[in-house]
């Protein structure tokens, strides 16, 4: 039985045709980003700076819309909350793109600190419950463990790379997502040949 005249058919193929417009963009966007991640995790100092003076200059953008936001609002029960807020933002923004590499430091340690109660909490979580794939909750536990120790041991020199490092790697991967997708775009419209071509 034929489900080609369904709704949610329907609307696939129609999205996958406007995909596969697309797909060498795609790719060449996948490409690209994943040539800046390799990039990154290679001149991780730099990607770190670039990284943390990003981060910064957002949360400063973003403070000062929150403050311009809470005195637009001043009649706002929350008005108080929302422009400390905000100002916490831009104080917090402008240390960041002031001082990167201080910035780097205190995130780093932080990051640290984030990655040995995370993989912790995985381990004991895996060995306390039983369950479907807890394995691999154990071995994720493991390695966000080790990650954390190994950052922790060589802190604060490590924040000079640690932050590039991640940031390179999460870009190399969202791109070879990219790249999979639009290959996978690519075979999933390529016309079927005919039974006569195929003989």
């Amino acid at each position: 039985m034929s489900h080609a005249n369904e709704p949610g058919v329907a609307h696939h193929a129609e999205d996958l045709r406007a995909l596969h417009r697309a797909w060498v963009w795609l790719v060449v966007l996948g490409a690209g980003i994943t040539a800046a991640g390799i990039g990154a995790v290679v001149y991780s100092f730099f990607a770190t700076l670039t990284t943390v003076l990003i981060i910064g200059m957002v949360l400063l953008v973003g403070g000062v819309a929150q403050v311009i936001n809470a005195f637009l609002a001043r009649t706002w029960r929350g008005f108080f909350v929302a422009a400390l807020i905000g100002v916490l933002y831009v104080l917090v923004g402008g240390i960041m793109a002031e001082h990167p590499l201080r910035a780097a430091v205190v995130l780093t340690l932080m990051l640290a600190v984030a990655l040995l109660v995370g993989g912790a909490a995985r381990l004991l979580y895996a060995a306390t419950h039983r369950y479907h794939g807890r394995g691999w909750t154990a071995v994720s536990g493991l390695i966000s463990l080790l990650l954390g120790v190994s950052i922790w041991q060589d802190w604060p020199e490590a924040s000079l790379w640690v932050i590039g490092t991640f940031a390179g790697i999460d870009l190399a991967f969202s791109g070879w997502s990219w790249v999979m997708l639009g290959l996978a775009v690519r075979a999933a419209t390529a016309p079927t040949p005919a039974p006569s071509e195929r003989s």
